[in-house]
């Protein structure tokens, strides 16, 4: 059986391939593609029972061009080095392509979550936490973990709480991490930002009338039929999002299996169903697959793939065998290098994650912005923009002599909410980093994923040359 790659050199394959494409002084490429340092740490645990188990975890810096660091943390049983150092490489190319000050990291714990109570759970983070400020990797000018596989606001609500305990009153340690819940400084509109990112690229991919004709399709997300691998938050919301703007869910991919039918599925009633403990197999569907025979389900006829789960799942055994004319990546790394040309030999059109799942860490960008500033969105200007649009309806009904129909003045006349506002940048995010990629792609006559690395690459090494580390 064939060695598998490791992921950290796909992830260079893909560099290499833009890199062949720029013209830049020997050592600046070497320099932005290795990773700058990997800390592995380990801990003991004492579990419920009274016995001692040795706790392996991880957090890599792959980059220092701009500081603070920053990526999410997971909990997994197959973290290890390799996987923490090329999903920190990828957290640098997608800061650097949606133009948000960061350098790449990455961090994982060697567990299956399930297997733990959630006092083990609280005692494995909290001692992870205190293990990454002994080592100056956490910190809001330092290094901001953020919720990943796994984790989320409770497990990000104890890192808090650990650092705030240890940074003795650090004015602005609420700016640590980002992913937190709302009442302890988090952001509204951050739960669902990386799903409603991917919607947003599938959108801003969707609307450009050329490559659809190309493929076969009309414009637009209306009526296209997807299918959805990874019903967690990523996945769902991402389903959620396309179903509100009319597209059909024909395809779910879950561990336990898939389903699959032409008709559509409601999505909030499957999700439902899974949240009572329930499994995709005991929904009605007229196709089914079990076990490990579910990946089976990427191969689906749909038009819209949307792979959010693990990484490497699309490979050169099933790439030849996709029949969606789009796919668009939630997960990082679901595709392989290998399986990555074969796709793009065949036409299909890869919207790559480096650029679709970045709604997560541009809207932890706006979250820990507000930490900083210890100002809410919104706060300042709602009631200030509220009354200036109703002086200007005020006005409109003057000139006009008519009153505005009742219920619309004050459904116009209000002022930006945060989410509203979280929201809004986050999409004009999306669509500008689309417009970039899309340019690149063609002024250098190439797929997408090699255009979006193109440009992480020339935003770091620009990073680099102003600093005057390379001429």
């Amino acid at each position: 059986m064939a060695q598998a790659v490791p992921f950290f050199e796909q992830v260079n394959r893909y560099f290499d391939r833009a890199a062949d494409l720029l013209d830049y002084p020997p050592g600046l490429l070497p320099q932005i593609k290795a990773c700058n340092a990997v800390y592995h740490v380990g801990f003991p645990l004492q579990r419920d029972d009274g016995s001692i188990e040795v706790i392996h975890a991880w957090r890599a810096h792959h980059s220092h061009h701009k500081l603070p660091v920053k990526g999410g943390f997971r909990l997994t049983s197959h973290a290890s080095e390799d996987e923490v150092t090329a999903l920190a490489a990828l957290m640098t190319y997608k800061c650097a392509l949606v133009n948000v000050p960061y350098g790449g990291a990455k961090g994982a714990i060697r567990i299956e979550k399930d297997d733990y109570s959630d006092a083990e759970l609280e005692r494995i983070i909290r001692r992870y936490t205190f293990e990454l400020v002994r080592i100056n990797c956490i910190g809001p000018g330092l290094d901001v973990p953020a919720p990943d596989m796994a984790v989320g606001q409770r497990e990000i609500s104890w890192m808090l709480d650990t650092y705030s305990a240890l940074s003795h009153g650090e004015v602005s340690g609420m700016a640590c991490v980002t992913g937190k819940p709302v009442s302890q400084g988090g952001v509204r509109g951050r739960v669902e930002a990386t799903g409603r990112g991917v919607f947003f690229a599938i959108r801003e991919a969707m609307s450009r009338a050329d490559d659809m004709k190309r493929l076969g399709l009309s414009t637009g997300v209306e009526g296209k039929r997807v299918v959805v691998q990874g019903l967690g938050n990523v996945g769902y919301h991402a389903a959620k999002f396309l179903a509100e703007a009319g597209a059909v869910i024909v395809g779910v991919l879950e561990r336990e299996g898939a389903i699959y039918d032409p008709g559509g599925f409601d999505v909030e009633k499957i999700d439902g169903h899974r949240r009572e403990g329930g499994s995709l197999l005991e929904l009605d569907a007229p196709e089914k697959l079990s076990g490990s025979d579910g990946s089976r389900g990427l191969e689906w006829d749909c038009d819209i793939l949307v792979p959010a789960a693990l990484e490497g799942v699309i490979h050169t055994g099933n790439a030849g065998k996709i029949q969606a004319k789009v796919i668009a990546e939630g997960a990082n790394g679901p595709t392989t290098p290998d399986a990555d040309q074969v796709l793009n030999e065949r036409g299909i059109l890869q919207i790559p994650d480096l650029y679709a799942n970045a709604g997560g860490v541009t809207v932890s960008y706006f979250e820990w912005v507000k930490n900083l500033s210890h100002v809410r969105f919104g706060r300042m200007d709602r009631r200030f923009r509220a009354s200036n649009r109703a002086q200007m309806m005020n006005a409109v009904e003057s000139l006009v002599g008519q009153a505005f129909p009742e219920g619309l003045f004050d459904e116009v006349a209000v002022g930006a909410s945060e989410a509203d506002l979280v929201n809004s940048g986050l999409e004009e995010t999306m669509i500008e980093g689309y417009e970039e990629i899309h340019r690149i792609s063609r002024e250098y006559e190439t797929d997408l994923r090699t255009a979006g690395f193109v440009n992480a690459i020339q935003k770091v090494a620009t990073a680099y040359q102003e600093r005057g580390i390379f001429p």
